[in-house]
């Protein structure tokens, strides 16, 4: 009898690993909202605290690179458990001993460390339900996966801070995170009893993780690493020049603030919805359609609606929820990824979440360059030329078995 978890698409032999990741994030995503206007409003420079979110973003991205080659060569169990592990040691130095005092030489190191645990920790269970999950759920796993570690680290967590810091302080509520992650770890490696076929697991060796750069020599790989990298780049990017450009039109940051938080409410709902039409519709014609054309298409709208209706709160803000819309059209991406490289599906994976990290310092960048000198409009029209690069790789994203079969096969996951 199909359980009604089945139903809904979420894999029931992995359900205690979701709860735990949703979990998990929530304690990873209290600091969020507030970490950096807190710093400055306590005595650290702009320049200081803007420091210790890079060296945390590069850490993170270092890790999201290598979890698929730990959960390759050590078991998913293991990987996570590093990460926890990695959180809690960062976490502990962070707060004790950098946070009452704000000690940067503390801070940076420790929160370098914290940077290892979340991808290392929820990366490695996107890779394990890769290789627990049947082609033909795929898509709707990956789902799932976008849906928890989304509202745990953009909705629950900052949520969750933003009731308890009037009521505990930001310290208290930092700490208090500590408890959400020793459950959620709990949850996902010790309660979620799946198993990972033995036949999936390599021993550990230095050739092992340098398959993690090697295997970009694989065109499609390669091609892969650009469509997720250009992924995440209005998630990234709006939020740093977006607010200004609705300021001509007297969009307040409290409105802005509010728009962007119901983008990520919408997108996490259809992470489910695109995950369960990326396995009825194909992965590929999802991805093209949705994350590529659509996208640029909603790009364009978000850029000329203010110019068409000034000030109309409501408006704006569903047009900017078609954001979160088109960003979900991605979601099938994940489980394409290591059908690309079967025969080295860790170190596939590995260049999948290396391409989420790079979207977090490519997007700034064509801020940086473009924005000042030529407006939103140049940058958004950057951003949605991209998009429809994306939609045109996507096609190439073929399997070693599609491409064999040659150009006239029946593509199986199209």
């Amino acid at each position: 009898m199909i359980t009604m978890i089945e139903k809904i698409g979420l894999p029931k032999n992995l359900f205690w690993g979701y709860i735990g990741l949703m979990l998990f994030m929530i304690g990873d995503g209290i600091e969020q909202a507030w970490i950096v206007p807190y710093l400055v409003e306590e005595g650290m420079s702009v320049t200081h605290a803007s420091l210790l979110i890079t060296v945390y973003g590069i850490t993170v991205t270092i890790s999201a690179w290598l979890s698929g080659v730990f959960v390759q060569t050590l078991g998913p169990r293991k990987a996570m458990l590093f990460g926890f592990i990695a959180f809690l040691i960062g976490s502990v130095g962070f707060i004790g001993l950098g946070m009452y005092t704000l000690n940067l030489s503390m801070m940076i190191p420790f929160y370098a460390i914290r940077g290892f645990g979340y991808p290392l920790f929820a990366y490695s269970f996107l890779v394990w339900i890769n290789y627990s999950t049947p082609i033909e759920r795929r898509s709707s796993a990956a789902g799932w996966f976008w849906f928890m570690f989304s509202l745990g680290l953009s909705v629950a967590g900052p949520f969750y801070a933003s009731i308890f810091i009037p009521i505990l302080g930001n310290i208290n509520v930092l700490w208090s995170g500590i408890v959400f992650t020793v459950v959620g770890a709990y949850l996902a490696i010790i309660v979620n009893k799946d198993q990972v076929p033995a036949s999936e697991i390599t021993k550990i060796s230095l050739s092992e993780f340098a398959k993690a750069i090697t295997i970009l020599k694989r065109p499609v790989i390669a091609l892969g690493l650009i469509v997720k990298s250009i992924n995440g780049f209005a998630q990234y990017g709006l939020l740093l020049f977006l607010p200004i450009y609705l300021l001509d039109f007297g969009y307040s940051t409290t409105e802005w603030l509010r728009m962007w938080s119901t983008v990520f409410t919408v997108a996490i709902f259809a992470n489910l919805l695109f995950g369960y039409l990326g396995d009825k519709w194909g992965w590929r014609t999802t991805i093209k359609w949705v994350g590529g054309y659509f996208y640029a298409a909603v790009l364009i709208l978000v850029y000329f609606m203010p110019q068409m209706v000034g000030h109309n709160y409501w408006l704006m803000t569903a047009t900017l929820s078609l954001c979160g819309v088109a960003m979900a059209g991605y979601v099938p991406l994940s489980a394409l990824f290591p059908l690309l490289a079967p025969d080295n599906k860790g170190a596939a994976m590995s260049i999948l979440n290396l391409g989420a990290g790079l979207s977090t310092f490519v997007a700034p960048a064509i801020v940086t360059l473009f924005f000042q000198p030529f407006g939103a409009g140049v940058v958004i029209f950057i951003y949605a030329g991209f998009y429809i690069l994306s939609a045109i790789l996507t096609p190439f994203l073929k399997t070693p078995e599609e491409l064999e079969a040659g150009p006239n096969a029946e593509a199986k996951v199209s």
